[in-house]
């Protein structure tokens, strides 16, 4: 089963997308980090690995790469503990270069707020109220946010 998770994405420039990772509390691990790629931690199970656009291409040779500018292949979600840290983690995002991605939702039992990093990569992050996925919930998820 697997236990970690490595999400790659390209970067057009990888010194600003360094910059900005760190800026939003991120950390990198330099034994995995170069002139080509760098390891951004999220924390001890989540990875990004932000590689230059040209190093991205040759893991798919037969593709192009999206322009996360206009279009969206992904969401990258990540939960907080609290809704200050959903505000907390957005904020310096914005601060750092990014921009949000659309308005803050508040769903009573989940909050949500999204940015764009410098990339275009939009990044979901979210709090949700531990007792709404109790197994006594009555309402599933998609059901309560429809």
């Amino acid at each position: 089963m697997a236990t970690k998770i490595f999400v790659n994405l390209p970067t057009k420039d990888l010194e600003r997308a360094k910059t900005f990772f760190t800026s939003i509390g991120f950390t990198i691990n330099q034994q995995f980090t170069d002139e080509k790629a760098a390891s951004i931690v999220i924390n001890d199970h989540i990875y990004a690995m932000i590689l230059q656009e040209e190093f991205f291409q040759s893991f798919i040779p037969n593709k192009r790469i999206a322009d996360a500018a206009s279009s969206t292949e992904v969401i990258l979600a990540l939960s907080a503990d609290t809704k200050q840290e959903v505000d907390a983690m957005v904020e310096k995002a914005i601060a750092a270069g990014g921009k949000q991605a659309r308005d803050p939702k508040d769903h009573g039992f989940m909050y949500e707020r999204s940015f764009e990093d410098p990339d275009g990569h939009i990044w979901e992050v979210f709090w949700m109220d531990p007792a709404a996925v109790a197994p006594e919930a009555k309402e599933t998820i998609s059901e309560a946010l429809s």
